[in-house]
């Protein structure tokens, strides 16, 4: 996994499987259940019960789930990946870092005011197949020859940019894999839906890795739900809850 990929937390709501809980319990309650949250069980037994009653048996009650909101901010990842992250009817909310705006990192790296590799993303030299299953490999050789087309490409960016020329015109010959910065929110069960899309196995790896770091802060929030999930469904691509 590339050392710069991050993912932080912003924001979550707390005790969020008893949030689930209170929810499922006012579909079946005459009660107002807000008049007495003592009486709502603790968080890990919340998130057992939900399970039991919303999930267990593949019973597929994800609505209650919903409620449930967690905000992460994801760092130097490549395009592609939020590319692939806002395919598919994911149901989640993002600022991304712009192009238009955020330019002056990509002049700093053309004039040697930061590494190169702190605004483009190259995969590592190694042994890769694609999707039929042939294999190459990217060589020592090989990514030298792209590191230095994303110099050229970044000295092309500043010198447009410092002719006049639009931000929105100027990145329009950057390497497609510039790094970027974005917020994004999920409701645990499109957290959940994600997981489904893109932590499986034949998922580009780089997407993966993205999963991979949003998954500790999915135990840390939600314990019995991703104690769950990843006995049954983590990898599997059981898509759309």
């Amino acid at each position: 996994m590339d050392p710069r990929f991050r993912v932080a937390l912003i924001a979550a709501t707390p005790e969020p499987q008893r949030c689930i809980y209170a929810a499922m319990h006012q579909d079946y309650s005459e009660g107002f259940v807000a008049a007495d949250p003592s009486s709502w069980p603790q968080e890990a037994k919340a998130g057992e019960i939900c399970i039991k009653r919303l999930l267990a048996g593949e019973r597929g009650h994800f609505g209650p789930l919903e409620h449930a909101q967690i905000v992460l901010n994801v760092g130097w990842f490549p395009h592609s990946v939020m590319q692939q992250a806002r395919t598919h009817r994911v149901g989640v909310s993002f600022d991304v870092q712009s192009m238009r705006y955020t330019g002056e990192r990509i002049c700093r790296a053309a004039n040697g005011a930061m590494e190169l590799e702190e605004v483009f993303y190259l995969r590592p030299v190694g042994s890769y197949s694609d999707r039929q299953g042939k294999r190459y490999l990217y060589s020592e050789e090989q990514r030298a020859i792209d590191l230095q087309l994303c110099q050229q490409a970044a000295e092309r960016y500043r010198d447009l940019l410092a002719a006049g020329f639009a931000e929105e015109h100027a990145r329009g010959i950057l390497p497609f894999d510039y790094r970027q910065h974005f917020v994004v929110s999920f409701s645990l069960r499109a957290f959940l839906h994600f997981l489904d899309l893109r932590a499986k196995l034949d998922a580009q790896q780089e997407i993966r890795a993205l999963c991979d770091l949003m998954w500790p802060h999915l135990e840390h929030w939600a314990p019995e739900f991703a104690d769950w999930y990843a006995k049954s469904r983590l990898h599997k691509a059981r898509l759309a809850p």
